[in-house]
């Protein structure tokens, strides 16, 4: 399954991550290994070899094709992989909600390439997928997470107590939520 969306403003694309991929996402990932930790899960060492992103990159093209999660790569328009935006966790049915989580090169944050790539995900979530609602769950101290999912219209929803194990220990989530049937004044313009 191919998949690309576009924003020519801010000079990105997102793509349905494949497996000639892994070697991009593989780099991406050992480049921001030390500086995402702190926002991560502790992963054991052969997290970072080829064959796992590969691994990775086939149980996720599965996952979209049975409409259950889909993992974009955020590419400049020359190609190069600057970060990952997932919805997971498809909930269909009465629910139709998905999670929502990103990654982006920390050499290149605050240029709003992650804000772009949320619209974009939440444009494709709410129109292509006909989902109700997209959330997501943060941490408490991660400030640029927070502006990305405020400046994207997403509302504060409560805190989720010792939500998610990372960087080996139990921690609070803040957790927000956005409605297809929210303004779209509240979200950037594509």
């Amino acid at each position: 399954m191919e998949l690309t969306l576009n924003n020519h403003t801010q000079g990105i694309y997102l793509s349905l991550l494949q497996l000639q991929d892994a070697d991009k996402l593989l780099q991406l990932r050992l480049r921001n290994q030390a500086h995402h930790q702190p926002y991560e899960p502790l992963r054991e060492a052969d997290y970072y070899t080829l064959e796992s992103q590969k691994l990775l990159l086939r149980q996720r093209l599965s996952d979209a094709e049975q409409d259950r999660a889909y993992m974009f790569g955020i590419f400049l328009a020359d190609g190069q992989l600057i970060g990952q935006i997932t919805l997971s966790n498809l909930v269909r049915g009465v629910a139709q909600y998905a999670d929502l989580g990103y990654f982006i090169d920390y050499a290149i944050q605050g240029r709003g390439h992650m804000t772009a790539a949320v619209g974009m995900v939440l444009d494709y979530a709410f129109r292509a997928l006909a989902l109700h609602r997209v959330q997501a769950s943060i941490l408490l101290h991660n400030d640029a997470s927070r502006r990305v999912l405020e400046k994207s219209g997403f509302q504060a929803e409560g805190t989720a107590r010792r939500y998610l194990k990372i960087n080996g220990e139990w921690q609070d989530h803040r957790t927000y939520g956005i409605l297809a049937d929210d303004s779209p004044a509240d979200r950037p313009v594509l």
